[in-house]
């Protein structure tokens, strides 16, 4: 499933460095590389555009990619919010499927208390990780951990072994 994403976002920088323009065919997927070029099609529609990966999400549970405004209105994502989606990687500056730098994102949280609450918890357990919390644009907390050497396999393992009462747990490529 897609979704889209904007006004929340418009401005911000995203998690390539680049300032976030709802306006370019841009999109957000958790663990395809960064700056990676994808062809999206709306399996209703048939419709279809490409879009280059220059942020991270979607860090909603049923979403594979968050479609720029611009890409979403181009493919009919925008109205109905949502769509089955095809993707399909035509270019990454990284290999897909092995190495890379990754991360846990915890969130979102409704208060900074409950935040700072998990990034203590989380600190005590896993002593050589790097444990940041922060508020988000809708006014919401995430906690992200950075696991030893951001190893891809430390990260699924922190994943599998934690809960959390709000928000949901995301294995997230960082680079």
């Amino acid at each position: 499933m897609a979704s889209w994403y904007g006004p929340d976002y418009n401005k911000r920088k995203g998690a390539n460095g680049e300032t976030y323009d709802m306006h370019q065919l841009t999109a957000a997927h958790l663990t395809i590389p960064l700056n990676s070029i994808a062809r999206v099609t709306n399996l209703t529609t048939g419709e279809s555009v490409r879009v280059r990966i220059t942020d991270r999400g979607p860090f909603v549970a049923d979403r594979v990619i968050d479609l720029s405004m611009e890409a979403a209105k181009r493919i009919g994502v925008y109205r109905p919010g949502i769509a089955k989606v095809r993707i399909e990687v035509l270019q990454s500056p990284a290999d897909i499927n092995r190495g890379g730098r990754w991360a846990v994102q915890i969130g979102a949280l409704n208060d900074e208390g409950t935040a700072t609450e998990l990034k203590n918890k989380l600190e005590r357990r896993y002593h050589t990780a790097q444990v940041l919390d922060f508020k988000g644009p809708r006014h919401d907390w995430w906690v992200r951990v950075r696991v030893l050497d951001d190893d891809k396999r430390r990260a699924q393992e922190l994943v599998r072994e934690n809960t959390t009462s709000q928000g949901g747990i995301y294995l997230v490529r960082l680079d």
